[in-house]
C-alpha cells in the first residue's frame, strides 16, 4: 500500500495529497488514452539524493504524449523541476516519481478532442518492486497466456496507461498459478517481455536481448544495462528470442526502473543456469546498483541532484 505524503504537484500546483482528486467523468479514466513514466530517485553513498536519468525519462514522456496526439500544456523543463521539487517537499531520500498526462473531464465518447490534457506528478516510497529476496535469489516467471500487443494493434514504445490492461491480465495469471511474474511473447510466439520489465539472457557469456523492432517498450534501464554490459567487456545481441532459447539459458533477468536488475532462477517450472543468480547477472547488477546508489561515478549524466 502507498504510504501518503504531503504534496502532489497536479496542474502546475503543489496541493495535498487528499485533494489530489479529479471528477469522475476523467476521459482517461473511462477510455485509457494517458502517458505516464517511472522514475527512481536513489540516497548515494556522498549522502546526497539523485534522480536516475531524469532526462531520458521526461524525453520518452513527450514521446509517448506524441504517439498519442496528447499535447501537454506544461513544459518538459516544468514536469523535471516538479519532480525534484516533490521529493524535497515530501522530505523523501529515495523514492519513486509518477508524471502523468491525461485527458480530463469534459465531452465524452471515443473522440473528445477538446477535453483538457491534465498534468500531474505524484512522489511516493517504493522498495523492491519484486521484493528485496528476488534481488537477492531470483524469482520464478511462467510464460503467459495472454500476448504482448502486436505492434500494429498498439503503440509499444508509448508508455500509456490503457495498455496496461495486458500487463495486470498476465501477472494475475502468473500470480494465480504461485509464479512471481509473467513472461509475455508477442503474437508470433517470440519472448517480448514481463509485465512491467524488459528481459535478458545469457548464453555462453553473451547477452540477449528482444529487438527494438519487436513489441517492447524501448526500456531506460534495459539501455543503462547495456551499456554497463559493453563496458564489462561484455557482447550484447539484440534479436528475436524464442521461449526454448529462455528455457536454455545459463541466466535471465528482468529490468525496469521499478524491478531494476532483478534475476530469474525460474521459467515454466524449469530452472535457469543452476538455479541461482548467475555470475554475468550479479556482475552486472552490481555495478548497476554502485551507480545508482553507491560511489561508481563513471555516469554523471544520468544523475540530477536534488
Amino acid at each position: 500500500m502507498v504510504e501518503k505524503l504531503q504534496k502532489v504537484w497536479l496542474d502546475g500546483e503543489l496541493v495535498a495529497w487528499d485533494d489530489a482528486n479529479v471528477h469522475i467523468l476523467t476521459h482517461s479514466l473511462h477510455y485509457g488514452v494517458g502517458a505516464f513514466e517511472g522514475i527512481r530517485a536513489y540516497k548515494r553513498a556522498d549522502g546526497k539524493t539523485y534522480v536516475f536519468r531524469l532526462k531520458e525519462h521526461i524525453d520518452r514522456l513527450w514521446d509517448s504524449c506524441r504517439l498519442t496526439l496528447l499535447t501537454p500544456r506544461v513544459s518538459k523543463e516544468q514536469i523535471t523541476d516538479a519532480c525534484t521539487e516533490l521529493l524535497r517537499v515530501n522530505n523523501l531520500e529515495e523514492g519513486y516519481l509518477r508524471p502523468m498526462f491525461f485527458m480530463g473531464d469534459g465531452a465524452m465518447g471515443i473522440y473528445a478532442p477538446d477535453n483538457p490534457v491534465r498534468a500531474t506528478v505524484i512522489a511516493w516510497k517504493w522498495g523492491a518492486y519484486l521484493g528485496e529476496e528476488a534481488l537477492k535469489r531470483g524469482i520464478r516467471a511462467k510464460v503467459s497466456s495472454f500476448a504482448r500487443h502486436h505492434i500494429n494493434v498498439s503503440l509499444a514504445k508509448a508508455k500509456l496507461t490503457g495498455q496496461y490492461a495486458n500487463s495486470v491480465l498476465a501477472k494475475r495469471e502468473a500470480k494465480f498459478g504461485g509464479y512471481d511474474e509473467a513472461i509475455l511473447l508477442d503474437v508470433n510466439g517470440f519472448v517480448s517481455e514481463g509485465t512491467g520489465e524488459n528481459i535478458f539472457l545469457v548464453k555462453k557469456g553473451v547477452l540477449h536481448t528482444p529487438d527494438l523492432s519487436s513489441s517492447i517498450l524501448e526500456g531506460i534501464t534495459r539501455d543503462t544495462v547495456m551499456v554497463i554490459a559493453r563496458e564489462l567487456g561484455l557482447t550484447v545481441h539484440e534479436c528475436r528470442i524464442t521461449r526454448d532459447q529462455l528455457w536454455l539459458a545459463d541466466e535471465v533477468f528482468f529490468t525496469g526502473t521499478a524491478a531494476e536488475v532483478t534475476p530469474v532462477r525460474e521459467v515454466d517450472n524449469r530452472p535457469i543456469g543452476d538455479g541461482v543468480v548467475g555470475p554475468i547477472t550479479k556482475r552486472i547488477q552490481t555495478r548497476f546498483f554502485d551507480i545508482v546508489r553507491g560511489s561508481d561515478n563513471s555516469h554523471p549524466e544520468w544523475l540530477t541532484k536534488v
